[in-house]
């Protein structure tokens, strides 16, 4: 019992060490821009939420990010193809995605008893599965206070300024950042750099957050990943896309495979998804890529049209098949001959129990 309770002690200890020391993992990127905090700060995301509407012309990505760690402000840059429009968005357009894109359940049965199932299961319990700088190089288009966010709107014509008036204006950017901004700078993007603060003075940022919705003009469905390449830790991204057709990534930029989710045509949205979409039907893709090697992300993901085959995931229910609350194999083979078996495996398997096992 000692050494049963040493263990289970030594398991909750390794456990509680684990998640302390993800409460001070840097994130330095993260999906589509780079998460900053102030100096000898540290903040994580544990989960960012995408959903991107694109129609041909303009494309509008709206994100949410959850968030732990113990800085009371972080800054974060996403850069944009063409001048961006930034309001806040709406928290319940998640929910509606999720449950729009849900996985469909199925029961599904099998015959001989497996060995949670009667009579293997004696003895095992209930049997449950375990389970601007100088020279003008910087411009500022706008500048704006959307609830907890101080958002900036900027152009740079040189990265080297780009950073200069950031941390000269509050937006803490690492020096080793300012290089990944180059290939930006040289396509003549434009960039949405926002602060953020808990509503509460002294309190760490923590949970989920306002989500942010950015509007940009794009003959193309592009959503910026370079930045991400900065990453200490595993990059997940997920990304709901309501769209014509169906998108899938042109290529995986250095992670993954992405795995499509779902897809399917929305001809009647509603609530929020109706607000994203204008209230005209789209194809909803959910698509999912890991990134275990963030500095291997070499570009950006660019979207390209499919087929519009239909896709969702099932999720299936295993159970004995039964008659009248009877397993089925047991009427199939003569119940009498089956508790035979039954009991001469148990019997069985309770002598092997028995025998002391060699020093």
């Amino acid at each position: 019992m000692r050494g049963t309770t040493h263990r289970i002690l030594t398991t909750l200890a390794a456990l509680l060490a684990l998640q302390l020391g993800s409460l001070v993992a840097p994130a330095w990127a993260c999906g589509c821009g780079a998460m900053i905090p102030d100096e000898d700060r540290r903040i994580g995301v544990d989960r960012e939420e995408s959903a991107v509407r694109w129609d041909g012309r303009t494309e509008t990505v709206v994100m949410r990010f959850r968030v732990h760690g113990n800085a009371e402000r972080a800054a974060w840059i996403m850069p944009v193809p063409d001048r961006a429009d930034v309001t806040l968005g709406d928290p319940e357009l998640f929910d509606a995605l999720e449950e729009l894109a849900a996985p469909e359940r199925r029961d599904r049965t099998y015959f001989w008893p497996r060995e949670d199932d009667w009579p293997f299961d004696v003895g095992r319990g209930d049997g449950a599965s375990a389970g601007a700088a100088p020279g003008g190089r910087v411009g500022v288009v706008g500048r704006e206070r959307l609830g907890p966010f101080d958002v900036a709107r900027l152009t740079a014509t040189d990265p080297d300024a780009l950073g200069d008036w950031l941390r000269a204006n509050g937006f803490a950017l690492p020096d080793r950042l300012t290089p990944e901004l180059r290939p930006y700078v040289e396509r003549k993007w434009e960039y949405v750099a926002v602060r953020l603060a808990p509503e509460k003075r002294g309190t760490p940022l923590y949970g989920e957050l306002t989500p942010l919705r950015i509007t940009f003009a794009s003959t193309e469905l592009v959503y910026p990943m370079r930045l991400s390449r900065l990453a200490a830790q595993r990059q997940t991204l997920g990304l709901s896309i309501l769209a014509d057709h169906r998108m899938e990534p042109r290529s995986a930029i250095g992670g993954a495979r992405p795995e499509v989710a779902f897809s399917g045509r929305i001809d009647r949205p509603e609530g929020p998804v109706a607000a994203l979409t204008g209230g005209a039907p789209a194809h909803l893709t959910v698509l999912e890529q890991e990134f275990p090697e963030p500095s291997r992300i070499d570009d950006d993901h660019v979207l390209r049209t499919v087929a519009d085959t239909p896709y969702r995931r099932v999720v299936y229910t295993d159970r004995i098949a039964t008659v009248a609350g009877v397993p089925a194999w047991l009427l199939a083979t003569g119940g009498g001959g089956a508790l035979v078996a039954a009991a001469a495996v148990l019997t069985a398997r309770a002598r092997r129990r028995r025998v002391p096992s060699a020093a």
